[in-house]
């Protein structure tokens, strides 16, 4: 059985990519067969395991323009379970290409049937913004993982989100569901932190992680070693953090078994 998540947020700097490589290197650590896709034009996720802009030939821009199947462009890390599908600048041009494209909606869906079965987990970290490469992860994913901050513009990006989401939930993807709400680059001390965590709780309730990811100075230097922070310090608080919601993120699946990967693509057969 195979769990897609999206890790999406179309406003930038709240912990996006962060969470989508340690939480999938965390889940990897954990024994679990991870991928991670990068659909983001700025490939940080790529980089920060290891493949930097650039370094490879072809990505997972050509599965999305028809060019090569997915099985080919995915690279291995320095965690044997975890793989990843690596983006490159070309993808900023594929919101453009596909536009008059059959069915671009569901490219990447389409890429992912031939090997989500492959895995347990597949991350898809998705672009800060609400463009048709988020849409193709969106309708891919069968949950969405939404990593925010604790600010009052996080949670005016947040509706926007929410909005995005029973609209493809209406149009093309009925299965989608959110998974969880993160709290990244969290600071207890702040009045502004604990207003927004109550709203924010209050709203979503048990859907909103225990864990909470706090402002961390080695969680934001490993991505410049090409490394998940388990790999550049494993005794760091964001080592930590993340290693507890992989934690919280399995007792969560006992408890919600994840949808069989056929189910996933089946809608749009």
């Amino acid at each position: 059985m195979t769990r897609i998540l999206a890790v999406a947020n179309q406003k930038g700097g709240v912990g996006k990519t962060t969470t989508a490589v340690n939480l999938a290197a965390s889940l990897a650590a954990a024994e679990k067969k991870v991928l991670l896709v990068d659909i983001d034009p700025q490939a940080n996720a790529s980089s920060g395991l290891g493949h930097p802009n650039g370094s490879a030939e072809q990505g997972v821009y050509h599965c999305l323009l028809g060019e090569t199947e997915l099985r080919s462009v995915i690279r291995e890390t320095e965690l044997p379970q975890l793989k990843v599908a690596p983006s490159s600048a070309d993808l900023a041009g594929a919101e453009v290409e596909l536009v008059t494209a059959e069915r671009r909606e569901h490219r990447l869906n389409e890429a992912l049937s031939k090997v989500a079965q492959d895995y347990d987990y597949v991350l898809i970290d998705t672009p800060p913004s609400l463009g048709l490469l988020t849409l193709n992860a969106l309708v891919a994913a069968s949950d969405i993982l939404i990593p925010m901050q604790c600010e009052y513009y996080s949670l005016e990006g947040l509706g926007a989100l929410m909005g995005t989401i029973e609209r493809v939930r209406a149009s093309l993807n009925p299965r989608l569901s959110v998974w969880g709400v993160l709290l990244c680059m969290y600071d207890p001390r702040a009045n502004l932190t604990k207003q927004v965590e109550l709203e924010v709780r209050g709203h979503f309730g048990n859907k909103v992680f225990d864990t909470t990811v706090p402002r961390n100075v080695r969680l934001s230097e490993s991505p410049s070693f090409g490394k998940p922070i388990l790999l550049y310090d494993i005794a760091s608080r964001g080592a930590q953090a993340y290693l507890e919601l992989a934690r919280e993120f399995l007792g969560r699946e006992q408890r919600q078994p994840g949808p069989v990967v056929q189910e996933v693509v089946k809608r749009d057969a």
